[in-house]
């Protein structure tokens, strides 16, 4: 299991050159995680194969935990990037919902280890230690509101999304663990939508 380390503000990029070392480090990380379980990815394994030292890789992230839920934020980042560069069907707002998480979990489901690496350090992270547990949350719900055409979230939408997007990893990890297989993970997120959006308007209108 990841230790989280003690609670500090982890440096943030600020040049083009940074950013690029960054995105080197959590690309590293991701591919190192695709092959091997969490507890075997070595901090110095990362840094070696993202060409950076051991003290640059703390510098951005204190501990594993900080590391894997940014790689979490950057992951649910650039699908949302690849979404949003899509055409849009007509379809209602719930199964334009469906369809995204859909996507998603097959997307996460490719590679298991990563996504158990993932998830596990995100479930794990205290928001005060971790601020970018806060991110992963936020951005996975616009994700979702993006993909229903929710200009405007109220209150009742966000509570919606969060208790979709808590049960959505529960059907992951379930299906992660061997818990339940692939097609019941599908069959279960359609019920989930169906259930936890049937208020739902077919479509959002501007306000």
């Amino acid at each position: 299991m990841p230790r989280i380390a003690e609670a500090r503000d982890a440096a943030a990029p600020s040049s083009t050159e940074q950013r690029a070392r960054v995105e080197r480090i959590l690309a590293a990380a991701a591919e190192l995680a695709s092959e091997n379980e969490l507890e075997r990815v070595q901090m110095n394994e990362v840094a070696k194969a993202a060409g950076v030292a051991v003290a640059t890789l703390y510098r951005y992230f204190p501990s594993k935990t900080h590391l894997f839920v940014a790689v979490m934020l950057d992951q649910i980042d650039r699908m949302r990037e690849r979404f949003a560069s899509r055409a849009r069907p007509e379809r209602s707002a719930k199964d334009a919902v469906h369809d995204t998480l859909l996507q998603v979990v097959r997307a996460l489901l490719r590679r298991p280890l990563l996504s158990a690496a993932m998830i596990q350090s995100n479930s794990m992270a205290k928001a005060s230690a971790v601020p970018d547990t806060a991110r992963v949350d936020r951005n996975f719900r616009q994700l979702m509101s993006d993909a229903a055409g929710i200009e405007r979230v109220t209150e009742r939408d966000a509570a919606l999304l969060r208790l979709l997007i808590h049960a959505v990893f529960g059907i992951i990890q379930s299906c992660l663990n061997g818990r339940i297989t692939i097609p019941d993970a599908e069959t279960d997120l359609r019920e989930l939508c169906d259930l936890l959006l049937a208020e739902w308007p077919e479509t959002f209108t501007a306000t």
